[in-house]
């Protein structure tokens, strides 16, 4: 369901005033400033505070130099349709995207006449095919916040479609760019052996039950593993989840999903030279730098294949459950 226009106004005036002390002090200096072609971001959906948070480090007047220059210009609140705990905060982080000068529209349609590229922030991963579309069909490069879609056969729709319409598109959760992630990556440690992760596990009934939040965790997991898990098993209780999994070459990784104590992010690292504690999470700045890079070169930082693999894993667990806890093959 989409807000008219008329009533959309009223539940910005009722909110701007209470949202306006959590904007930042050169938000309004900055209104729709020229922004240079090329470098015009939109975002659809403004019912995650990622959308408002992304906004500050692009658009801050001292944004790093590793942004390139990109600037959020136009959003489109819409977003999810029928999760409460994200759409009650539409109209709060709509009034501070435009305390910050930018634009609000009514459709994906009239967002894509004002933007370059495109942010899709939409919490519910069951609609991001659909929004995906149109910009795929207007070729504008995409990146697509987690989870990537609710299911490994979304996902995979989702990057066949890019393909088809020859649209550089990445999905990424900010898990994958903590600091120290990229020491790994470059074997500064040596061989990875091992790895355990641990995030927040909240659930949300519309979706499996990892895609909903586990998936940081998850995808940290495969930062550290990279892909190729043949095989998991999960345990899953009222407050924790265990998926311990084997990868092909033998290697074995886990996942804790919590739902009771700290909403912590973290875990070990096993390495040939020593065992190390993965990145904290402390801020959207890797990924944002990330998503700059992607967009001047088009060259996505995760794989298409890693990305639907990471589906697969989260599927595999929710069979595992439903089987109560037997091993089962990644499809």
């Amino acid at each position: 369901m989409q807000i008219p226009f008329g009533r959309r106004s009223f539940i910005r005036d009722s909110t701007m005033l209470a949202v306006t002390l959590a904007l930042p002090s050169w938000a309004t200096a900055l209104s729709r400033q020229p922004v240079p072609a090329g470098r015009r971001i939109g975002i659809i959906g403004l019912d995650t505070s990622h959308s408002v948070a992304f906004t500050g480090l692009f658009n801050a007047p001292d944004a790093a130099p590793e942004l390139r220059g990109y600037k959020v210009v136009a959003a489109c609140p819409f977003g999810g349709r029928d999760i409460i705990s994200a759409t009650k905060n539409i109209p709060a982080n709509t009034a501070k995207l435009e305390g910050m000068g930018i634009r609000i529209v009514d459709s994906i349609g009239q967002l894509l006449a004002f933007c370059d590229v495109v942010l899709l922030e939409t919490n519910d991963g069951r609609l991001h095919l659909e929004q995906a579309l149109p910009v795929f069909e207007a070729r504008k490069p995409l990146f697509i916040d987690k989870p990537v879609a609710a299911s490994a056969a979304g996902a995979e729709a989702i990057f066949n479609a890019a393909a088809k319409h020859s649209v550089p598109v990445f999905s990424s959760s900010a898990l994958r760019f903590v600091a120290g992630m990229e020491a790994i990556r470059r074997g500064d440690h040596g061989r990875v052996l091992g790895a355990d992760t641990y995030s927040p596990c909240t659930l949300e009934p519309t979706h499996p039950d990892l895609y909903w939040y586990g998936i940081h965790g998850v995808e940290m997991l495969y930062a550290i593993m990279g892909a190729g898990c043949r095989k998991l098993t999960r345990l899953h209780t009222r407050d924790t989840d265990l998926v311990t999994a084997e990868w092909a070459d033998g290697r074995i990784g886990s996942f804790r999903g919590m739902r009771l104590g700290p909403p912590d992010f973290g875990g070990t690292i096993f390495t040939e030279k020593g065992n190390i504690p993965a990145g904290k999470f402390e801020g959207y700045q890797l990924l944002v730098a990330a998503i700059a890079r992607f967009f001047d070169t088009g060259v996505a930082p995760v794989s298409a294949a890693e990305t639907i693999e990471i589906c697969r894993f989260m599927d595999a667990a929710e069979e595992s459950k439903r089987r109560g806890g037997e091993v089962v093959e990644l499809l």
